[in-house]
């Protein structure tokens, strides 16, 4: 048996005074929060959801949805945490392919979520709990917990049943939703409790949406290890200094803008950081001067970590942030990384190949989906689609990222599902889809298309059509790039690093 879930509970127990979670103006303890989180569950189970039904999320940030997230998997049911960025469409797509018997949402997604189940049936029937800001007279899942008992047996569950599926943010065409074990989300608590050095008195800051899988890196080994999880509503580079400050913080995950931010920030002042024993930056690589910045302000902070959700990490370690600056680490203990060549042979140090790896977290496979898992693991190798090498010590460093997929603000942003909206468009002939830097988000997506003939729309028209239709509020296109052709290699593939590199010049003014 793995009851993962039953960590709170035995928290609640050992440790009942300790501060488990602060969220905005709320703290509560190991006892208050474990009770909370058992109201939760029974809730569930009195709603008849168990062993394997889903219970989807389509939350912000708040204390609710950290109960959910301990609650499903403590009755033996899946959860499924979506994005309230989502447009009616993306989410009616997700809804349809996970099928849930619960959703629990705040106000503003209720229409979404009802116009999914009148549009696509499934999930029709399924149970639908309302958050509302704190009204308990309008607020469904209040009213619900509050009549649930707060003392909770959870579930006998093994290792090999399913704790949650996690979809990537492409919401169109073929919906991906990656599926974790109780075991796999086991080794996040341990495996990386123990490489960001966390201890039970350990406090962790989340700033970032908890709906992302980055926000577990961090979530497992603090709820692990019995520490204070502390959550904002939203990131906020002032109000994040000032929790740090404030708290006494240990650790926080950040994806790169985030960091710049904080620096930039006229809060920013070292002393109020003191606290930090670990700054992690995840999603998109970070440039060098600013390493270079928290080496000289907050020396022997800084962790790096490049991964996928489907299961494969490394991590640059604090010890090696300088020494390996350009480096996203190694793999963990009891992960094995490969470069390979296009024939599957190994590459020799400093040889750029394919990153594939295998470890304690490598996803069940996705849901629903074993054309998509077979062809992503490949004899217990997951084949990232990332370019690397490895130097003579084995470190990893990147050279191109994953199937061109664009990193915004630590949102993975695959291109495709911009493009087969796009190609919806009668006047578009061909769509590529690329990231450009953004001072903002690190990166963000800029649409080149090839006209039809006779076609006659503008690019403005183009990108607020596209922007108007995109599933999710970070597809949005920064604007949209008319071309004759797109540039090929031989056998006529286009070629976007040509593309963007191609359209930096023209802004510069050099063509």
């Amino acid at each position: 048996m793995l009851e993962l879930a039953s960590l709170v509970t035995y928290y609640g127990r050992y440790r009942p005074d300790a501060t488990a979670i602060v969220f905005e103006n709320e703290r509560l303890t190991w006892h208050e929060f474990a009770a909370r989180v058992a109201r939760c569950g029974n809730m569930l189970r009195g709603l008849g959801i168990g062993k394997g039904d889903r219970v989807a999320t389509v939350l912000g940030n708040c204390r609710e949805l950290l109960e959910v997230y301990w609650a499903a998997p403590s009755v033996g049911a899946v959860l499924v945490p979506l994005s309230p960025l989502l447009t009616a469409s993306g989410l009616a797509n997700l809804l349809r392919d996970c099928d849930p018997r619960c959703v629990i949402s705040d106000r503003a997604m209720l229409p979404a979520i009802r116009a999914a189940q009148r549009e696509h049936g499934r999930g029709a029937h399924a149970q639908v709990l309302v958050i509302d800001g704190g009204d308990d007279e309008t607020d469904d899942y209040a009213a619900a917990t509050a009549r649930a008992s707060d003392a909770l047996v959870p579930a006998s569950v093994t290792g090999d049943e399913v704790f949650n599926i996690m979809y990537t943010s492409g919401t169109t065409g073929q919906p991906k939703g990656i599926v974790h074990t109780h075991f796999i989300r086991a080794m996040y608590a341990l495996l990386m409790g123990s490489a960001w050095r966390m201890t039970p008195e350990s406090i962790v800051l989340h700033t970032g949406s908890i709906v992302f899988n980055g926000a577990f890196v961090t979530m497992m080994p603090a709820f692990y290890h019995g520490g204070t999880y502390v959550l904002q509503r939203q990131f906020d580079a002032a109000r994040a200094i000032e929790a740090i400050e404030r708290e006494r913080v240990t650790h926080v995950m950040l994806v790169p803008s985030q960091i710049i931010a904080i620096l930039n920030s006229p809060e920013f002042r070292v002393e109020r950081l003191a606290s930090l024993e670990m700054m992690l930056s995840l999603g998109a690589p970070l440039h060098d001067e600013y390493k270079k910045r928290l080496a000289r302000l907050l020396p022997n902070r800084f962790y790096e970590l490049y991964g996928l959700t489907e299961g494969f990490v490394t991590i640059l370690d604090r010890s090696d942030a300088m020494r390996k600056s350009g480096s996203v680490g190694r793999p963990p203990v009891f992960y094995r990384m490969r470069i390979v060549r296009e024939d599957g042979t190994d590459c020799e140090p400093g040889e750029v190949g394919e990153i594939i790896g295998r470890g304690p977290i490598l996803m069940k496979g996705y849901f629903n989906r074993t054309d998509l898992s077979a062809e992503a693991v490949r004899d217990g190798w997951l084949h990232s689609g990332d370019l690397g090498y490895l130097d003579a010590e084995g470190y990893l460093y990147l050279v191109d990222r994953k199937k061109d997929m664009i990193d915004s603000g630590g949102i993975k942003v695959y291109p495709r599902d911009i493009e087969e909206i796009a190609a919806r468009h009668p006047a578009v002939h061909e769509v590529a889809v690329f990231g450009i830097p953004d001072a903002k988000w690190g990166e963000t997506p800029l649409a080149a298309v090839v006209l039809r003939a006779g076609a006659t729309t503008s690019a403005e028209e183009l990108r607020d059509w596209l922007n108007q239709n995109v599933a999710a509020q970070y597809q949005r296109v920064a604007g949209v790039v008319i071309c004759a052709d797109f540039p090929r290699n031989a056998a006529g593939k286009t070629l976007k690093r040509e593309m963007r590199a191609a359209y930096w010049q023209e802004r510069e003014g050099r063509v």
